[in-house]
């Protein structure tokens, strides 16, 4: 178990996944999402661009907010042909995000960082994951019957379409959903 030398633990994120991701890992914490820009530079690549962007995140809170507390930030992309997949703007946005991963490997980048009031720490994951050829009424379904706008590349791993669609990954089943759980459990442990 992780020992948080009697400080707070917040989770900057509204996600609902890295939520009960963090439930299951069995410390306690506090939801805090801030609203961040979420705007980087555009010569990063992969990690450099969750990396930079989880910073920010933590970044957002002042040092009177960090009293006490160990604040926990994470940005997810999805990286295809040498640009990043982000959350898709609409359903028909879904459905072509998707046509573009049917069929192929994608890499999926999550990183976090951890930051009191002494210390700053960030970490990413990287996995690979391989889609099978999907038809249009497979990605017709999915997109109409779950909820792919608030996710990076416009689908979710635990849901339908990873059931179906995913051949295989390599790397963390974990950072796919958002939150690479062993790079947050080593983190918290050496803060």
């Amino acid at each position: 178990m992780i020992d948080l030398n009697g400080k707070e633990l917040i989770l900057a994120s509204a996600s609902p996944r890295r939520k009960w991701l963090m439930e299951e890992l069995g410390v306690p914490f506090a939801v805090q999402p801030k609203n961040v820009e979420e705007v980087y530079p555009d010569d990063l690549k992969r990690e450099e661009i969750p990396l930079f962007l989880s910073k920010l995140k933590a970044n957002a809170f002042s040092e009177e907010e960090l009293e006490g507390k160990i604040i926990l930030t994470a940005d997810t992309i999805v990286w295809l042909n040498d640009r990043e997949l982000q959350k898709p703007a609409d359903l028909e946005d879904a459905k072509r995000m998707i046509r573009q991963l049917s069929g192929t490997i994608h890499e999926v980048y999550t990183a976090i960082t951890l930051r009191t009031s002494e210390k700053i720490i960030s970490d990413f994951d990287r996995t690979e994951v391989h889609f099978r050829e999907l038809t249009e009424q497979e990605i017709d379904f999915y997109v109409e019957k779950y909820r792919p706008l608030d996710k990076a590349g416009a689908y979710g791993i635990q849901e339908w379409i990873g059931y179906i669609g995913i051949d295989r990954i390599e790397g963390c089943y974990f950072n796919v959903m958002g939150l690479p759980l062993r790079k947050v459990y080593a983190g918290l442990s050496s803060m």
